[in-house]
């Protein structure tokens, strides 16, 4: 099954933020958000798309020493997912397997950047 993880960036620049990462299409697909991922049902996050990032960044952990993301990166939670429906650019359901998160997730694209929350 393809990994998942989610970062949690202590950027000197942009605050805390999670990043969250997919693993898709060779790469991990990435996304931002200002707040901790949703645990339950009804609470959703605006996620901002970001670089992809190689797979052998899933486990990283440690001190980004410059640029934009210059800060501490802790891996808050990591696993794996199953994806049950993927729309390119539209939409992505899938099943995560993780020790914080866990559970069926939606990431849908909107006017103002992509929703993440639990179903």
């Amino acid at each position: 099954m393809p990994i998942y993880v989610i970062h949690q960036h202590f950027a000197k620049k942009a605050g805390l933020h999670y990043d969250l990462r997919i693993e898709m299409e060779g790469v991990l697909k990435s996304w931002a958000m200002r707040k901790e991922p949703p645990a339950v049902k009804g609470v959703k996050r605006l996620c901002i798309p970001q670089a992809d990032h190689e797979l052998s960044y899933a486990g990283f952990e440690g001190e980004i020493t410059e640029g934009y993301g210059a800060g501490v990166v802790k891996i808050w939670d990591k696993g794996e997912y199953k994806l049950l429906e993927y729309e390119p650019g539209k939409k992505i359901v899938m099943y995560i397997y993780g020790s914080k998160l866990s559970g069926k997730y939606v990431l849908v694209n909107t006017l103002r950047g992509w929703l993440f929350f639990k179903t």
